[in-house]
């Protein structure tokens, strides 16, 4: 089964957070209401730095695909 990048999570419990899950390396679930990530992946302290800078694309991107999810929802 392949994958699509970003999935969007809903839970019941959770009902003012925004989850996003990134599916591809480095894998994440991202609440885009407070920017907090829960890591899926390992990472070595030397990975830190290249890390730091792909975070904030992958965050940007994530937010990205919650707002054209949510203008087709609208669409619909």
């Amino acid at each position: 089964m392949e994958l699509p990048k970003f999935l969007m999570g809903d839970n019941t419990e959770h009902q003012d957070a925004i989850f996003v899950i990134h599916t591809e390396y480095p894998r994440f679930i991202i609440n885009l209401v407070d920017d907090e990530i829960d890591w899926w992946e390992s990472f070595e302290r030397s990975d830190e730095e290249a890390l730091a800078i792909e975070v904030a694309t992958l965050i940007e991107e994530a937010s990205a695909f919650y707002d054209d999810e949510m203008k087709r929802y609208q669409e619909d």
